[in-house]
């Protein structure tokens, strides 16, 4: 019998080993206040709560077990109690919010970084997720094209995923970073980043392109202000700097003193701000066939 026991407890820790594990994490002293007032968790000070949860993120790594970490936000918790009739003053019901994270929201895999380098990685992680819903959310209401009766969202995503493969098929070799701004209601300015690591082959993360190719096409579709910023950085010379304004249903490359302006001045105040050492504000490459054909175009 003992032989027995001694062999289930050994099995249940392999076991253990194989399940994986999602950790809603309160990230800000707001977010941690708001959760005191549920008498079920327990925690007085978020620095020793952080502390605490990393504490247990190593933990877990030691024993080969996987963690990922999402960001747990007080207010959508309390709405999915109510729409669950859950009580909400429950670990029961954090644990259960916790695994709904798991499976649709933004989550970062735990990999032995600490939390300072963890959290923003987190919260972009969850940045870029909103704005992909809510582009997307967007681009779905535009509908179809009143002439060919084409899905404007769709054809609009199609056209940007096209740009940008020609953005990257003919930027020069070297690291690329790429920033796309877009210009909506007074005060909105919907902001994506893609880095595109090049070592031995281009290294893409597909959560950001998708991202980035969403805020792009609702710029095209809506003919908002906007542009697209791209620099390269490459071994044994100065970074490159490029860029392109929306222009219509493209890109319209911008002159290295557009650039240079550009970069050099400071969006609030107007003042010109002193150039980077060791870059270059170029003229974009020439995208090639990109331009569209005559013809109705959205």
């Amino acid at each position: 019998m003992a032989h027995t026991d001694q062999t289930d407890h050994t099995m249940r820790r392999v076991l253990r080993r194989e399940i994986a594990g999602t950790i809603g994490l309160l990230a800000d002293e707001h977010d941690f206040r708001a959760m005191r007032r549920y008498r079920s968790f327990t925690f007085h000070d978020h620095t020793v709560y952080l502390r605490q949860v990393e504490s247990l993120l190593r933990a877990r790594a030691a024993q080969g077990t996987h963690t990922t970490v999402a960001l747990f936000d007080p207010e959508e918790y309390a709405d999915f109690c109510t729409a669950a009739g859950l009580e909400a003053d429950a670990s029961a019901s954090r644990a259960r919010f916790t695994a709904e994270l798991a499976a649709h929201g933004p989550t970062v895999p735990y990999e032995g970084q600490s939390l300072t380098d963890l959290l923003p990685a987190l919260v972009d992680e969850a940045v870029r997720q909103a704005t992909w819903e809510y582009t997307s959310t967007l681009l779905a209401r535009l509908g179809n094209c009143a002439t060919c009766g084409e899905d404007l969202g769709r054809a609009a995503f199609t056209r940007a995923s096209g740009l940008l493969r020609r953005v990257l098929e003919t930027a020069p070799p070297g690291s690329r970073h790429l920033v796309c701004s877009v210009s909506g209601h007074p005060e909105e300015t919907l902001v994506s980043v893609l880095l595109v690591d090049e070592e031995t082959t281009p290294h893409i993360d597909e959560a950001e392109a998708l991202e980035f190719t969403s805020v792009l096409a609702l710029g095209l579709a809506t003919h908002s202000p906007g542009g697209l910023v791209m620099r390269i950085s490459a071994p044994g010379g100065p970074d490159r700097i490029h860029g392109w304004s929306l222009r219509g249903y493209g890109l319209e490359p911008l002159t290295a003193a557009q650039v240079f302006d550009a970069y050099c001045t400071d969006v609030e105040s107007g003042d010109l701000i002193s150039p980077e050492s060791n870059v270059d504000y170029c003229a974009p490459p020439d995208l090639g066939d990109d331009r569209l054909p005559p013809g109705h175009h959205h």
